[in-house]
């Protein structure tokens, strides 16, 4: 056994047992130190999984657990064991993973008067389940991992205690448990076809099985527990009540890697697991496809009438989870290699904009842009984070977002590309919308986000303005990284992901400059700028349609956990009826 196999499991390992360890001593410890060693559990996460990455470029490296190996079995075909593999894409996911774990504990720095240590323990067991998601190549295993995240989140979520974050934890936990039952169910309905939990047999014998209306339901009830936890409409009504009343640091995690990890996580079950098999494909390719595309598009628009930040912020997170929804859907190499480098640039992003966000709470003591009119002067660090981040959104032609969009283009239709353009010009417009209000005192009269809800709340002021600014400047001047610096990577953990033997995807250079989602951020920027009050019968109409438009939308989050679950029912039943038509 090689040593990056046998340090594989530690990338897991180190996080939950010193969890443990923190869990049994926090009364004990000086108060800093479960601080400063959660921070360097989380850098030491991320510097083992950039080894193992490089690591894999050489092959995949893989551990069986208990020496469980498939030869253990004596019959090809049949594994007994259970195994992690780090192919590139898995590990650099996870060192991503801990790279913003790190970027969240610098920020949380003081965030709490007394912890004893329980915050950075759910934080370390939360870092542990998501580095497992990303390196299990066994079915069972990833559910296992799916509910610690879950279990970890819900109790993040509610953390402060307040009613509001009860209310928020509350729906997160009912809609993601229900998630977690269907992900079970599908993976109950796998084995008993199949066999096995293992990826690469169970895809072989996937491929060997045919049309199965069983196996088409395992993927479908999978499918949507993944498509729940990445925020995918109708699943997502979930997110924002829990975006919005969770510790600014624990959105960090929950926009910048738990949603996009769920998507992860299906498209290397779809490369895998489901690749070979025709109907499985044909769902993929057409249903995810156009729930990309909604998600996308009426996320936007919910985003843009939003006042609240992190509100604002999550509605953002979601549209953007449906533009890599149409990624996965494609399903080509470069449309695998823009989703992978899209995770990464979008969670850069949108960790250093909920840092902004949480700066805003601390100091300034409201997350409303109308509120915060004019109140952010002085504050350049999130002033300058929140700017950036609104035009890497919206499409600024530079850096890793830029460089995932051109690639995922290069397959696109021209619908995705016109849906892919306003949804990333309306939630870049939003944050910048926001930043002109709270930072420059620059704004025309409210929109539809003056009827939006909003909350009142504040977080711990007493922290250093550096602190929390450091790490939300450092994620924004990454998230500015030229593609081209990860090219070569890029192709190979692309190719890769499907195939750990397959040669590394020729990635072309940069294509023509796309500045259309620029100029329509730019547009929709000034509008807001310039938008004066309605006096005129005419104007007095627009306003009246306008504000019933973006009510209808607001409506759909009632905030209520039975209307989330109907919806999720519906999502359900979108499967089951695009199931049946591909099969008649």
């Amino acid at each position: 056994m090689s040593l990056a196999e046998t340090l594989l499991p530690v990338a897991v390992l180190l996080p939950l047992g010193v969890a443990t360890l923190l869990l049994a001593l926090a009364h004990w410890l000086p108060p800093r130190l479960p601080k400063l060693v959660a921070i360097l559990v989380a850098l030491a996460v991320c510097a083992l999984c950039v080894l193992l990455a490089r690591a894999s470029l050489d092959g995949p490296v893989r551990h069986w657990f208990g020496g469980w190996t498939p030869d253990t079995a004596g019959r090809p075909g049949v594994v007994l064991g259970i195994g992690f593999q780090a192919d590139p894409a898995s590990a650099a996911l996870a060192a991503f993973c801990g790279l913003l774990f790190a970027a969240a504990f610098v920020f949380a720095w003081g965030y709490f008067d007394t912890e004893h240590a329980h915050f950075h323990v759910l934080m370390l067991l939360f870092l542990a389940a998501m580095t497992g998601f990303c390196l299990t190549r066994d079915l069972f295993n990833l559910f296992v991992w799916f509910e610690l995240m879950s279990v970890a989140a819900f109790a993040l979520t509610a953390y402060p205690l307040g009613r509001s974050a009860l209310e928020g934890a509350f729906n997160f936990t009912i809609t993601n448990a229900l998630a977690s039952f269907l992900l079970l169910a599908g993976t109950g309905l796998l084995y008993a076809r199949t066999g096995t939990f293992d990826f690469a047999t169970m895809g072989a014998a996937l491929a060997r099985a045919g049309a199965d209306p069983v196996l088409i339901a395992g993927f479908v009830l999978v499918a949507a527990a993944l498509l729940t936890k990445a925020a995918i409409l109708p699943f997502h009504l979930w997110l924002a009540d829990a975006h919005a009343v969770g510790p600014s640091p624990v959105s960090v995690i929950f926009s910048g890697a738990m949603v996009s990890l769920a998507l992860f996580g299906l498209a290397k079950l779809v490369a895998q697991v489901f690749s070979e098999n025709a109907e499985v494909m044909g769902l993929v390719h057409g249903l995810l496809h156009g729930l990309g595309l909604a998600t996308a598009l009426v996320a936007g628009l919910t985003a843009f009438a939003q006042r609240h930040l992190k509100r604002l912020l999550a509605f953002s997170t979601i549209a953007h989870m449906g533009i890599m929804l149409t990624a996965l859907a494609d399903g080509s190499g470069t449309a695998t290699a823009g989703l992978l480098l899209y995770i990464l640039g979008h969670g850069l992003t949108k960790g250093a904009l909920f840092m902004a966000a949480g700066i805003l709470l601390a100091l300034r003591r409201s997350a409303d842009e109308i509120v915060l009119y004019g109140r952010g002067r002085g504050l350049w660090a999130p002033a300058l984070a929140t700017g950036l981040g609104g035009l890497l959104l919206g499409g600024l032609p530079l850096g890793l977002m830029h460089g995932a969009t051109g690639l995922m283009d290069l397959s696109a239709g021209v619908l995705d590309r016109v849906v892919v353009a306003l949804a990333s010009a309306l939630t870049g417009a939003a944050v910048l919308r926001a930043a002109a209000r709270i930072f420059l005192r620059a704004s025309g009269v409210p929109g539809p986000e003056l009827l939006a809800p909003t909350e009142r709340e504040h977080e711990k002021p007493d922290r250093p303005l550096w602190l929390m600014a450091l790490p939300a400047l450092a994620l924004v001047a990454l998230a500015l990284v030229p593609p081209a610096a990860v090219r070569p990577f890029l192709g190979a953990a692309a190719a890769r992901l499907r195939d750990p033997s397959l040669p590394p995807l020729a990635l072309p250079e940069a294509g023509s400059l796309d500045l259309a989602p620029l100029l329509l951020t730019a547009v929709l920027f000034a509008f807001a700028l310039l938008r004066r009050r309605a006096v005129r019968p005419l104007s007095r109409t627009v306003t009246r349609s306008e504000r019933t438009g973006f009510r209808a939308l607001q409506a759909l989050h009632s905030g209520l956990v039975g209307d989330y679950v109907a919806w999720m029912a519906v999502g359900l039943a979108l499967f089951a009826l695009a199931a049946a038509v591909s099969a008649g």
